[in-house]
């Protein structure tokens, strides 16, 4: 099957059951829904509600015990580790909380990353990166290392590497987590100004201000879509 819609992200019934001794726990229970492209969603939800296991789900970390999860008309749910590698490297752009850079590579080398393990030669390789970071505003900021960069600017440096391989989807999970108030205000005026050029971006958080300023909220609790409405975005000052 292959979506025939505008439908980015198609998923039916999605289970997640750990073991847990004699327990079994169910992160997930039947969760459907779809996303369209260039759709700005947040899925939100208390610590245990099932929004990360969602969120692993959807960025092919993990699989659903049972159900069914297509990607840009490809059902990822059913692939191997080897073929989910690929799809998460061409498909997905994360950005995580804690940023996840290395902390001895320069802004560049960080960016560059997914492009040498998708084997993009080194000149190409160098030019994306160095588009990638200007698209944040980070053009003057190429040769610095992690430390040498405040927290937003890290953040910045995460993104461009999550744009740099032009994915299908960004993934933020709690991507203003480490930052203070008003970074993480002009981080939420980064993401977006992603959306209004054309990207797909999903946000986890268990915040409600920054799930506002999505255009769609999916609430999870108890392995459970809560309620899914569209809304009128924050408006980012």
């Amino acid at each position: 099957m292959t979506n025939e819609t505008d439908d980015l992200i198609k998923t039916e019934d999605l289970w997640k059951t750990y073991e847990m001794g004699s327990t079994q726990v169910h992160a997930l229970q039947g969760v459907s829904f779809d996303i369209r492209r260039n759709e700005y969603v947040a899925i939100m939800g208390p610590s245990g509600s099932g929004k990360s296991t969602l969120m692993n789900l959807i960025g092919c970390l993990d699989t659903p015990t049972r159900g069914r999860y297509w990607l840009n008309g490809k059902l990822v749910s059913q692939m191997n580790d080897d073929e989910l590698a690929h799809i998460r490297n061409k498909e997905i752009g994360f950005v995580f909380q804690t940023f996840n850079l290395l902390p001895r590579a320069t802004a560049l080398h960080n960016v560059e990353l997914p492009l040498i393990y998708s084997g993009v030669a080194g000149r190409d390789r160098s030019e994306r990166a160095k588009r990638a970071l200007g698209m944040v505003e980070l053009t003057d900021r190429i040769h610095h290392k992690p430390n040498e960069l405040s927290g937003g600017q890290r953040q910045r440096v995460a993104i461009a590497r999550a744009l740099v391989n032009n994915p299908s989807i960004i993934l933020a999970d709690e991507p203003t987590g480490n930052l203070d108030s008003q970074t993480g205000v002009e981080i939420m005026k980064l993401f977006d100004k992603l959306h209004s050029e054309g990207n797909t971006i999903i946000l986890v958080t268990h915040e409600r201000d920054i799930a506002a300023y999505a255009h769609r909220i999916v609430s999870i609790r108890d392995g459970h879509i809560a309620s899914d409405e569209r809304v009128s975005p924050a408006v980012l000052a």
